[in-house]
C-alpha cells in the first residue's frame, strides 16, 4: 500500500488546480511507511484524492505529481504512454529531427529532460524519483524511437537540492558525442557530452529563424553568441556580415567551426569579448549596425537575485540600444523564469528611455512549442524574446 499525504485545509488548491508540485510546508500529515523515492498519494484535508507521484523529503518539493488517477500504475506502460503522448505532439508541431522530446512537468513526466538529436538522445534527470526509472525509459527509447545511443546529462545544481550527486555518461553503448544536427538550414556539430545544459539551445529554434526577415544585406552583432546559432542563421539569411561575440574562448572556437561548416566563415566572424566591457567602449568609437542581437544567459535564478538582473538586463538592453542605427533593429531575450515579461518589458522601456531612442515592437515570441508552457504550472514558460525596431 502506497503512503498517504494529507495537505492542509488552504494549502491544497495550487496542487488540486493542477500544479505538479507538493512543498514541504503544506503537508499536514501522513499515513504509512515510505522511502524516499517511493510512489505516494497525495490528498486534501476532506481526504479526496488530489493525484500521486514520487517523494523525496529531501527537496522542498516533497511530492512530484506523476497521475491524477488513482488506479493508473507507474510502470513500463505509463512511461511508454507519456513518452509516445510526447512525440506525438511534437510531430504536430515542430521539425523533430532535433527538439525537445520531454520538457519535464510540462510533458508530465516531472523531473526529466529528454533533448532528441537527429537518432542520439541526451537525459537530464533533476529529481531523485524520476532516477528510478531511467533504464525504462532508455529502453524505451531505444527499442521504440530508434535511438542510436543515449547520453547522460545529469549534472545540473538542481540536483544537490534534491540530495543527489552530479552524473554524466553513456547510457547505452558509447558513441561519437559530437553530433551533427540541422536547423533552420543551418548545420552545427553539438557537443552533448560537455556542451552546456544538453549541448544545444533547442528553445529558440524559431525565434532564430524569425530573425531571417530583418538580417538580409544588414551588418549585425550578435552578443552572448555562445556556439554561433543566431549569428548563423543572419549570414545565412543573407547579412552584408555578421560578428558574434562571446566571453568564453571555447564558444568561439566553436562557433568558427559551426561557420566553417556551412561555408559561412566568410560572413561570420566570431571574437572573443565580454559584453559588457567592449559595448560600451564600441559606444563611444560611434560603432553602428543594421542588427543588434542580446541573448544572454540567465542573470538571476532565484527571486533573490532579481534586482541585480534587472541591472544587468537594463544595462545590456541600454548599450545594445545605442549601437542600433535609426531604422534598425534590436533582438533581445531572457531565459530566466523570475524575469517575467511584466518586468522584462518595463527593464527594456527604461533602457530605451535611457538611451533616448524609441522602440517599435515587430513581434514578441516565448519559447519554442517542444518547450511547452504548461499554464498550471508557470515555472515551464521561462523565455521571452522580442524583435524592435528602433527609432
Amino acid at each position: 500500500m502506497a503512503a498517504k499525504f494529507y495537505l492542509y485545509k488552504g494549502r491544497s488548491k495550487r496542487v488540486e488546480k493542477g500544479h505538479p508540485w507538493v512543498y514541504t510546508d503544506e503537508i499536514e500529515q501522513y499515513d504509512g511507511d515510505y522511502t524516499n523515492g517511493d510512489i505516494v498519494e497525495v490528498y486534501n484535508f476532506r481526504g479526496e484524492f488530489i493525484g500521486k507521484g514520487y517523494i523525496n523529503d529531501v527537496s522542498k518539493i516533497t511530492i512530484r505529481i506523476m497521475t491524477r488517477d488513482i488506479d493508473e500504475e507507474i510502470d513500463v506502460d505509463f512511461f511508454r504512454r507519456r513518452l509516445s503522448t510526447a512525440w506525438e505532439y511534437r510531430k504536430k508541431i515542430i521539425d523533430t529531427s532535433s527538439c525537445r522530446f520531454v520538457f519535464g512537468e510540462a510533458d508530465f513526466l516531472p523531473g526529466i529532460v529528454i533533448d532528441k538529436y537527429e537518432d542520439y538522445y541526451v537525459i537530464q534527470s533533476l529529481a531523485l524519483g524520476i532516477d528510478k526509472y531511467k533504464k525504462i525509459i532508455v529502453d524505451i527509447l531505444i527499442n521504440e524511437y530508434g535511438a542510436k545511443g543515449v547520453y547522460e546529462r545529469s549534472d545540473a545544481h538542481v540536483r544537490t537540492l534534491e540530495g543527489m550527486k552530479l552524473e554524466s555518461g553513456f547510457l547505452s553503448e558509447p558513441f561519437d558525442t559530437m553530433v551533427q544536427i540541422v536547423e533552420n538550414g543551418v548545420k552545427y556539430y553539438v557537443d552533448i557530452e560537455a556542451g552546456q545544459k544538453t549541448g544545444f539551445f533547442l528553445d529558440q529554434k524559431e525565434n532564430r529563424k524569425a530573425i531571417h526577415k530583418i538580417c538580409k544585406g544588414a551588418e549585425v552583432l550578435d552578443c552572448f553568441t555562445h556556439t554561433g546559432s543566431f549569428a548563423l542563421n543572419a549570414a545565412i539569411a543573407g547579412a552584408k556580415s555578421v560578428l558574434g561575440i562571446d566571453v568564453s574562448q571555447h564558444a568561439v572556437d566553436f562557433a568558427r567551426k559551426n561557420a566553417e561548416l556551412n561555408n559561412l566563415s566568410d560572413i561570420a566572424k566570431f571574437e572573443c569579448h565580454n559584453a559588457f566591457d567592449v559595448l560600451p567602449a564600441w559606444s563611444k568609437e560611434g560603432r553602428q549596425f543594421d542588427v543588434v542581437i542580446l541573448d544572454p544567459p540567465a542573470f538571476t535564478k532565484s527571486r533573490e537575485a532579481i534586482k541585480g538582473a534587472v541591472r544587468g538586463y537594463r544595462e545590456i538592453n541600454l548599450r545594445g540600444i545605442k549601437m542600433v542605427r535609426p531604422g534598425g533593429f534590436l533582438v533581445t531575450a531572457s531565459c530566466s523564469h523570475f524575469m517575467d515579461t511584466e518586468l522584462f518589458s518595463s527593464t527594456i522601456t527604461q533602457a530605451a528611455f535611457d538611451a533616448r531612442r524609441t522602440l517599435r515592437q515587430v513581434e514578441f515570441r516565448t519559447q519554442a512549442p517542444d518547450h511547452p508552457i504548461l499554464w498550471t504550472s508557470d515555472e515551464s514558460y521561462y523565455l521571452k524574446f522580442y524583435i524592435f525596431q528602433v527609432i
